[in-house]
């Protein structure tokens, strides 16, 4: 029920890394009935988090949650909610 946390900082340049990442907590998430991820692509130069929301855009991955929040408080944060 919780929550999970994915922090990118150590993989930010890692393609297939981020990629292995999301989907493994997309799935952490379906599995455990997760109400909300939070995605910590960190600020930098916005492109980490261009990729995650493109990422969280795919028709596959779009069908297990229903939005995105970006967090007004901390640019470099994503949360993603969960309809279980």
């Amino acid at each position: 029920m919780g929550k999970l946390k994915l922090d990118l900082h150590d993989i930010f340049n890692k393609g297939e890394k981020i990629e292995t990442a999301l989907n493994q907590i997309i799935e952490d998430a379906v599995n455990q009935k997760i109400k909300t991820i939070e995605i910590i692509p960190g600020k930098g130069s916005g492109q980490l988090k261009k990729r995650v929301i493109r990422f969280l855009q795919q028709k596959h991955i779009k069908q297990h949650y229903h939005r995105i929040e970006k967090d007004s408080k901390n640019f470099g944060r994503l949360f993603v909610h969960f309809k279980h």
